[in-house]
């Protein structure tokens, strides 16, 4: 029998979000893929009490509560994995630091390096967790565990670690069932949300490029209005102009964003929606002209993922992680030019229903790529070999 610990402290939260999502659900089809095993155990580990939607105890599925948790990773956990090293053939975590002390071999993971990219924008306490844990967690692995082969070449770079060290293992993002259709029709009334319309759905910080994004609008709205003009001296029909909607939750260092997006020339064409629920998620992204996720840097970028799924066109920057994401489908933009952008959203307004069809066919072959399920095989397999290997040494 191989026996397991799992660090689960980064699923266990109530509203999750990014990696919170990636450990909860790896952590479900884990639970999932070693129903019928008998070979394998698992001892899930916690610092606070579950919570209610965690796969419930089972023969080989157990959760040990380790106090304290104060610098659980420092104190608690290290000493836990002390006393317990026989009873576990090998611990994973799917957060970024391990135990600061690891008796038992373990996987870490690491969902990307922005702390290093864009130090400025992280808090000091967490910027110096972020630095120094995440780099000892690494450098004492057996193996890292990421979420796109573009984090995987940032590890390689800046951690030294060796291509082999390291499993890639998708994220992906099924959206909640819309809402029903009142609720949806009332939503984009209260909102002033006419088609068509471009859409950033995320949360808003400064990473997210957003100011490229108003910038990009503005200009394509001055070129539009000159082509109308062109149209209509030609005798030809017009395109509607569009308006932007920047919905999701404030982040850190948004002031700038609302204060740019309400200063706007244009600015009875944006709209600020704010915190979105996950029904709305959906119907937003359906029937919206196309979504933008002009970041400088993502480590895998869900909002792609969810907008192809949803069957809405993504426009994505060249950089980092997103055009793994999306793959053939849609357009890839430098995040640093706005007027290329512009271009694009009005080539977007233009598209043929031919075009549009052919994306469309585009978006569910790319979305293949993407599946919890496939994702826990990896890592279930790999844990595997990675706990044998350790008994045979052991």
């Amino acid at each position: 029998m191989l026996k397991f610990a799992i660090d689960a402290n980064e699923a266990n939260v109530k509203n999750r979000v990014g990696s919170n999502v990636y450990a909860y659900q790896l952590l479900c089809e884990l639970y999932q893929l070693s129903a019928k095993r008998s070979d394998l155990d698992f001892t899930i580990l916690l610092s606070t009490s579950k919570q209610a939607d965690f796969p419930p105890t089972r023969k080989n599925w157990r959760y040990v509560l380790v106090r304290p948790s104060k610098f659980w990773t420092q104190w608690a956990l290290p000493i836990h994995l002390f006393l317990h090293r026989q009873d576990y053939d090998f611990f994973f975590t799917p957060g970024h630091y391990a135990a600061r002390f690891s008796a038992v071999p373990y996987m870490s993971s690491v969902m990307d390096l922005a702390y290093l990219h864009f130090p400025e924008q992280f808090q000091g306490r967490d910027l110096i967790q972020l630095k120094h844990w995440t780099a000892y967690s690494v450098a004492n692995a057996r193996k890292i565990l990421t979420i796109s082969d573009f984090s995987k070449s940032e590890i390689i770079k800046f951690y030294r670690r060796s291509a082999k060290d390291i499993l890639v293992a998708y994220p992906d993002a099924q959206l909640t069932e819309a809402a029903d259709q009142t609720a949806v029709r009332k939503y984009f009334k209260e909102n002033l949300i006419n088609q068509p319309y471009f859409l950033y759905l995320g949360t808003l910080q400064p990473r997210k490029n957003l100011l490229t994004l108003i910038e990009a609008f503005e200009s394509m709205q001055r070129q539009l209005a000159a082509l109308n003009l062109d149209r209509r001296q030609h005798k030809r029909a017009t395109l509607s102009p569009p308006i932007l909607v920047i919905a999701g939750k404030l982040g850190w260092l948004t002031d700038a964003i609302v204060e740019r997006a309400k200063s706007s020339a244009f600015a009875d064409q944006i709209r600020l929606l704010g915190f979105v629920d996950e029904k709305l998620k959906e119907p937003l992204y359906r029937h919206a002209a196309a979504s933008f996720l002009l970041s400088y840097y993502e480590g895998f970028g869900i909002p792609p993922l969810e907008s192809m799924r949803a069957g809405c066109l993504p426009v994505v920057s060249n950089t980092s992680s997103l055009p793994e994401v999306v793959g053939k489908v849609g357009f890839k933009v430098s995040p640093k030019n706005p007027k290329q952008i512009a271009q694009v959203m009005l080539e977007i307004l233009q598209m043929s229903k031919k075009e549009q069809l052919r994306q469309k066919r585009l978006m569910q072959k790319q979305c293949l790529n993407f599946s919890w399920h496939h994702s826990a095989q990896l890592l279930l397999a790999e844990l595997e070999a990675l706990a044998q290997e350790n008994k045979k040494h052991s």
